[in-house]
Parts: structure tokens; sequence; C-alpha cells
């Protein structure tokens, strides 16, 4: 989209997409990423939240991965790709958000995190978490991931 029809969207009252930051936890040997459910719907999802003041996107990313997953590891700090999704409001409207989306080289899954009674968690090839999230983007970024480094 050029900037001129941005521009007019904006005029008009659309807005650009809220962002978020998410994190794609990967076993660096078997290549097996995490998944976890969202609170709400119990959808498969990966971890994700708002950018945080005082830290780069990358590494609100990796935040993200330990209070909602329990993941600790290494995260790139280039982005691995972006999707967009609609996030449900309490009031019965959804808002349009942009998720940028780094990768984590899980070193330690921890049993006792911020989030552990809320979520499930388990470990998929990316094909197979592929199949299981909703968002189109999101399935496009696991089926192009590089193979691990094992």
């Amino acid at each position: 989209m050029t900037a001129w029809w941005r521009w007019l969207g904006i005029l008009f009252g659309r807005r650009p997409p809220a962002m978020q930051v998410g994190a794609v936890c990967r076993c660096p040997r078997t290549g097996d990423v995490v998944l976890i459910t969202s609170r709400g719907t119990g959808r498969w999802v990966i971890p994700k939240g708002w950018p945080m003041e005082g830290k780069t996107l990358s590494a609100a990313a990796a935040t993200e991965a330990w209070e909602e997953a329990g993941v600790e590891g290494r995260v790139q700090d280039a982005e691995l790709g972006r999707y967009r999704y609609h996030k449900e409001q309490d009031r019965g409207y959804s808002v349009p958000v942009e998720v940028r989306v780094f990768l984590l080289d899980a070193e330690r899954l921890r049993r006792d995190f911020p989030e552990a009674k809320q979520r499930k968690r388990r470990w998929f090839p990316p094909a197979e978490a592929a199949r299981l999230v909703a968002e189109p983007g999101l399935q496009q970024i696991l089926l192009a991931l590089p193979p691990a480094g094992g």
C-alpha cells in the first residue's frame, strides 16, 4: 500500500494495526516448536504480547516466551516475519493487530512460570504446528522456518 493510500485511510478513520511481539520457540536439536493455548479460547498460539518499555522488540518477545510458556533461551534480534490477526476485546469487538515474530532457540523449559496454571504447552513439528494455528500468516512463518542447527 502506498503512503498516499495509507494517509487517506487514516484521514477517513482507518488506523494502522496495533503491534505485538511474538516468539517462535524452537528446539535447536529437533526443530520442534512450542505452542500454548490462549487463555480466552483455548486455541493453539505462540507466546505473544505488547512491546515493553526499555526492551527491544526481540527481548520483549523472549519475556513473553518465559511468562506464557516457561521457555528460556537465546532470541534472535532479526525479525522472523510478521502476521496479522484480530484481537477480541472484552466489549465484544476486535481490533487488528500486527505481530512481529522472533525466533527463540529454547535452552530451558521450566515447569513453574507465571502463566503455567492458565495455559497448556506442547511441542510440535513445524508443519503440524502450522496446521493447528488459525492465522494464515503465522502458518506461513512456521512452514518457512529454517532448519534447526543441531
